[in-house]
């Protein structure tokens, strides 16, 4: 108990653990569940994009979706490999979903999360068109952004290591979202159609942050799996998305 305590206490003060075997049983549960849940995301974000890179309307949109495509996937593994490290069976983690499956248009998951499967509910909704898959790029990339500012800086040192390297990948994908939606926004037509893929996929990207006033923020924090409440980090995003959305008429 009290090596257990000591170990909280390191972690609380900024502290960082660099091997499985030198971590407490629920700080082992937690990190894992953050893993997880990011790898679960990305591969389901992957094939989200592999079906969007045939609504591009030209060869670099193409591109751009291959690119995020394969990245997330590569991503996904990354993460995975430092799961392994822990016992999990990679192979099979690989294949313990069906990541392109998702749910009806009209449906409302809201935070939820299905059984076994730790994706944010976002990546449950399906794509629809070319504009459809840009705005929710931008609008999960700029999400994802703000989120990386926790994972860069989680106190298991391989991973936050990791994510370190995937954090510059991940804002060149917003960017490129981006660019994307710039062109589609140079048009009034283009603009009612960004307008309405916004008013469908910013409730279901904010939601994503997760419950406000968590329980248990407090207990993450104290592992340093957290720095900044789930309503901060809600606050941060709503203020990117509106300022570029905003900027291109939106």
């Amino acid at each position: 108990m009290s090596d257990t305590m000591n170990i909280e206490d390191y972690l609380a003060q900024g502290g960082v653990l660099t091997a499985p075997g030198n971590v407490p049983a629920r700080y082992r549960g937690e990190l894992l569940r953050l893993m997880s849940s990011f790898v679960d995301s990305e591969l389901a974000a992957s094939a989200g994009f592999a079906n969007a890179i045939n609504f591009a309307p030209g060869i670099k949109e193409r591109i751009a979706a291959s690119r995020i495509t394969l990245e997330k996937a590569d991503h996904a593994e990354r993460v995975l490999r430092v799961m392994g490290e822990f016992g999990t069976d990679v192979a099979r983690y690989q294949t313990s979903h069906d990541w392109a499956a998702r749910v009806e248009r009209d449906a409302d998951l809201g935070t939820a999360r299905r059984p076994g499967d730790m994706r944010l509910s976002v990546f449950h909704y399906p794509v629809t068109g070319w504009t459809d898959a840009v705005v929710m790029n931008v609008l999960q990339g700029l999400a994802t952004g703000v989120q990386m500012t926790e994972l860069t800086r989680v106190s298991y040192g391989p991973l936050a290591e990791v994510f370190r390297e995937i954090a510059p990948r991940e804002a060149r994908h917003a960017e490129l979202g981006l660019e994307g939606l710039e062109q589609i926004a140079a048009t009034e037509e283009g603009r009612e159609e960004a307008r309405a893929a916004v008013a469908y996929w910013r409730p279901r990207v904010a939601a994503g942050f997760g419950l406000t006033h968590s329980a248990r923020y407090d207990t993450l924090a104290r592992f340093g799996l957290r720095h900044s409440p789930n309503e901060a980090l809600l606050a941060r995003w709503e203020a990117l998305a509106s300022e570029h959305l905003a900027a291109l008429g939106l």
